[in-house]
């Protein structure tokens, strides 16, 4: 069983605060822990004020939610990391190798695609990343 599950984007306050939240509420107790963290990570800081929106459209709280670092040791204690994008699957890999198995990206099955990053973009932005990391949920939670 795959009980502690981390979800790796940039900044950790777009995609995967949604998508952590997401996962979260889905999982259940499938899980025992499910977190984010950011590649480059404006550590400390709230999400960003439209993924709160999006995600407080589909009765997910991101409020408490404060950005933080995929460092060694938490890295080092998740079964599963999922990426947003391929350049967080790439980083990952180079800089930890030893995770190599457990490093996917979140929409594996879909093509492999990525998540667009929305910051700084329209809103429509974060209603599109919302709707594809469901997508990649949801064919996660398939497989758990």
């Amino acid at each position: 069983m795959l009980s502690r599950i981390l979800i790796v984007c940039t900044g950790n306050i777009c995609r995967s605060p949604m998508a952590e939240a997401l996962m979260r509420a889905r999982v259940k107790d499938r899980a025992e822990q499910v977190q984010s963290a950011g590649t480059g990570a404006l550590v400390g800081h709230p999400a960003d004020p439209d993924a709160v929106a999006v995600a407080a459209e589909h009765g997910l709280d991101l409020s408490a939610h404060r950005a933080q670092q995929a460092s060694a040791p938490l890295l080092a204690a998740m079964d599963l990391i999922l990426t947003l994008d391929q350049s967080h699957s790439d980083w990952l890999n180079r800089q930890y190798p030893q995770l190599r198995g457990r490093v996917h990206k979140l929409l594996k099955w879909q093509n492999n695609a990525d998540i667009m990053d929305p910051y700084r973009q329209p809103r429509a932005a974060f209603v599109r990343a919302f709707e594809e990391i469901e997508l990649g949920v949801e064919d996660w939670l398939a497989r758990l």
